[in-house]
C-alpha cells in the first residue's frame, strides 16, 4: 500500500482526472453541430443528461464508500469513466452523445463525494485537505477544455484522440487507487448493508445542517456560472465575440477555470475572517465584467472578467468543501460531499438548461446577461448568510469564552 503523502497525491490526480471529462467534450460542441446540425437547445439537453444521470448516481451511490470503502467505489467509477469516453469516441450523432454523457453522468456522480473523501480522508492536515479537494475540480475542467481545444485544433483523428487519452489515463489511476488504504474501516459488508446504502435517499447529520444550509446560495451561484461556461460558453465565444479556433476557445473557457484553481489557493492563505467575502466579492465582480465585455463584444475584457470570476469560483468553493469538512464526521464524509454535490449538480445543470430554452427567443447574449445578473443576486444572499452566520458564532462564543 501506498504511504499518506502518496495516497494523497494519487486521491487529488483522481479528482482532478473525473472533472477532465466534464471539460473535454466542450470544444468539440461547434464540431458536433456542424456536423449533425442541431441546435443549442439540443446542446444542452446533452449536458442536462450528463447531469441527471450524475444526480441519480449521488442519490443512489453517493454514500456507498461509507459502507464498502472509498476505494473500490473510486476504481469502479473510474473504468467506466473509461467507458464512457470509448462510447464518445465512437459516437456518429446525438444518441451517441446522449448514452456517452449517461454513462459519464453515473460515472461522476459515483466518483465525486467518494473522491473527495478520499482526499480529505489522506490529507497531510485538514487544511491541505480542503485546498486540494476544491482545487481539483476547476484544475480538473482546464485540463479538459485545453487538451481538447489543442488536440481538435492540432491532432489528427479530432473528435476521437482526446477520448482514448482520457480512457487510458483513467484506466492507470484506477489502478494506482488500488494502493490507496483507507482510513477507517467500513461497515458490514454485507448484501443488505449494501443494498440499504443503494436506496436513493440525501442527508446530512444533524451537526453539519446548519453550515450546509447556510452555504446553498453560494454553491448555486458558483456552480451555476460554472454550468454556464461549459455548456454555451463555447457558443458563447463563437456567435457573439466570433471566436472560431477550438485551441482558442479551450483557451478562453480554461482561463475561468484555471483561475478558479489559483483562487482556491489564494483563499487560503488570506485571513480566515476575510477568506469568505474574498471568493463573493470576486465572484460578483467577475460576472459584471463579463456583462459589461457581452454589451460591448470586448474579447479581452470577456477573459478579464472569466479570470476575476474564476478567483471567486475557486475561493467559494474551498471555503464551503472546508466549512463542510470541518462541520462533518469522518464517518458520514461520503454522505455529506454527496448531498452537497447533488446540490451543487442541480445549480450546475438546471439554470443552463433553461438559458438554453431562452435563447432562440431572447437571443444568446441577453440570456447570458441575465444569467449573470441572477448569479450575482445570489451572490448577494450569500454574503448576507454569511454575515448572519458569523455574528451567530459571534454571539454563541461571547467575549469571555473565546474558541
Amino acid at each position: 500500500m501506498f504511504n499518506r503523502p502518496v495516497s494523497f497525491l494519487v486521491a487529488a490526480a483522481a479528482g482532478a482526472a473525473t472533472l477532465t471529462a466534464a471539460s473535454a467534450p466542450s470544444p468539440l460542441y461547434p464540431v458536433y453541430e456542424r456536423l449533425w446540425h442541431f441546435s443549442p437547445f439540443v446542446l444542452t439537453v446533452i449536458f442536462a443528461a450528463y447531469v441527471v444521470a450524475l444526480l441519480l448516481a449521488l442519490l443512489t451511490v453517493g454514500s456507498l464508500s461509507d459502507t464498502v470503502g472509498r476505494r473500490p467505489v473510486t476504481v469502479g467509477a473510474l473504468v467506466l469513466l473509461a467507458v464512457g469516453m470509448i462510447v464518445f469516441s465512437l459516437a456518429d450523432g446525438v444518441g451517441g452523445l446522449l448514452v456517452a454523457r449517461v454513462i459519464q453522468g453515473i460515472a461522476v456522480g459515483a466518483a465525486s463525494g467518494t473522491i473527495t473523501a478520499m482526499i480529505l480522508d489522506t490529507a497531510p492536515t485538514p487544511r491541505a485537505g480542503g485546498v486540494v479537494s476544491s482545487a481539483v475540480s476547476p484544475l480538473g475542467i482546464v485540463v479538459g477544455a485545453v487538451l481538447a481545444g489543442a488536440l481538435v485544433e492540432f491532432a489528427p483523428l479530432p473528435r476521437q484522440l482526446v477520448f482514448w487519452t482520457l480512457a487510458v489515463l483513467y484506466l492507470v489511476i484506477a489502478a494506482l487507487v488500488c494502493f490507496v488504504p483507507e482510513k477507517t474501516s467500513p461497515g458490514p459488508r454485507s448484501w443488505g448493508a449494501v443494498a440499504r446504502s443503494l436506496r436513493p435517499s440525501a442527508g446530512l447529520p444533524a451537526v453539519t445542517r446548519p453550515v450546509f444550509f447556510s452555504l446553498i446560495p453560494s454553491l448555486i451561484a458558483t456552480w451555476a456560472l460554472a454550468g454556464l461556461y461549459l455548456s454555451l460558453g463555447s457558443s458563447v465565444l463563437g456567435t457573439v465575440f466570433g471566436l472560431r479556433s477550438h485551441f482558442a476557445v479551450g483557451i478562453v473557457l480554461g482561463v475561468f477555470f484555471a483561475a478558479g484553481a489559483v483562487g482556491t489557493v489564494v483563499s487560503a492563505v488570506l485571513p480566515e475572517s476575510v477568506q469568505e467575502w474574498f471568493g463573493y466579492a470576486t465572484l460578483a465582480s467577475g460576472v459584471l465584467v463579463t456583462i459589461l465585455a457581452l454589451s460591448t463584444t470586448t474579447l479581452p475584457l470577456y477573459v478579464i472578467g472569466s479570470a476575476i470570476g474564476g478567483l471567486g469560483f475557486g475561493s467559494a468553493i474551498r471555503f464551503a468543501v472546508n466549512a463542510l469538512g470541518e462541520a462533518s464526521p469522518s464517518e458520514h464524509r461520503g454522505q455529506v460531499f454527496a448531498t452537497m454535490y447533488i446540490l451543487s449538480y442541480t445549480a450546475f445543470s438546471l439554470p443552463a438548461l433553461a438559458a438554453g430554452l431562452a435563447v432562440d427567443p431572447f437571443g444568446l447574449e441577453p440570456t447570458a446577461a441575465v444569467y449573470g445578473i441572477a448569479d450575482i443576486a445570489l451572490v448577494l444572499i450569500a454574503t448576507a448568510l454569511g454575515l448572519v452566520r458569523v455574528r451567530r458564532r459571534a454571539q454563541a462564543v461571547g467575549p469571555g469564552n473565546p474558541q
